[in-house]
């Protein structure tokens, strides 16, 4: 006879979100790709937002056939829901000094909050550069609005490269 008990945890639904897969990254790249390329902008250097914007920005600098590729490393969530008072540029800092007059495509995970955004795309006009932006999702409450977006939505998401927590301490290996 089959059980039909439930535990608690396995009745209570998931919490509303957004939920990128593996499967569907692709996808969401390349039509953000044909976005960018449909606009007729040619980006000269492709930076990444870190971290959630390291494997958007890898793939569409492969995407998009650009050699140049940077990071910029900026600290704002600390956890679900908290951030820090305001973003902040974290070391190694990426050397600028190329950028004046370069075409640069700023690509991150998420425009949330759009904070870490108007950060990053405050420096490089400072630095020179004829900066846009693309990110796989942009949220309504965001105070800039990216230049590309794949998806708006308002609920949190889920993104395959960060879903399982960091992994930590010896772990067992089931034979």
């Amino acid at each position: 006879m089959t059980s039909t008990h439930q535990t608690s945890a396995e009745q209570a639904p998931p919490p509303d979100r957004e939920v990128l897969t593996w499967e569907t990254f692709p996808v969401a790249l390349r039509e953000l790709a044909h976005q960018v390329v449909d606009s007729g902008f040619v980006p000269d250097v492709v930076i990444a937002v870190a971290r959630g914007g390291l494997v958007p920005g890898g793939a569409m600098a492969y995407a998009l056939g650009t050699k140049g590729v940077g990071t910029l490393n900026i600290e704002f969530y600390t956890d679900v829901g908290q951030t820090l008072d305001d973003p902040r540029v974290l070391p190694p800092l990426m050397d600028t000094s190329e950028l004046p007059g370069a075409r640069v495509l700023v690509v991150d995970d998420v425009a949330d909050s759009g904070r870490t955004l108007a950060l990053v795309m405050d420096l490089l006009a400072k630095q020179g550069a004829e900066a846009r932006s693309a990110v796989l999702f942009t949220k309504p409450r965001s105070i800039i609005r990216p230049d590309y977006s794949w998806k708006d939505t308002d609920l949190w998401i889920t993104f395959p490269w960060s879903a399982e927590p960091p992994v930590t301490g010896a772990r067992s290996i089931e034979a």
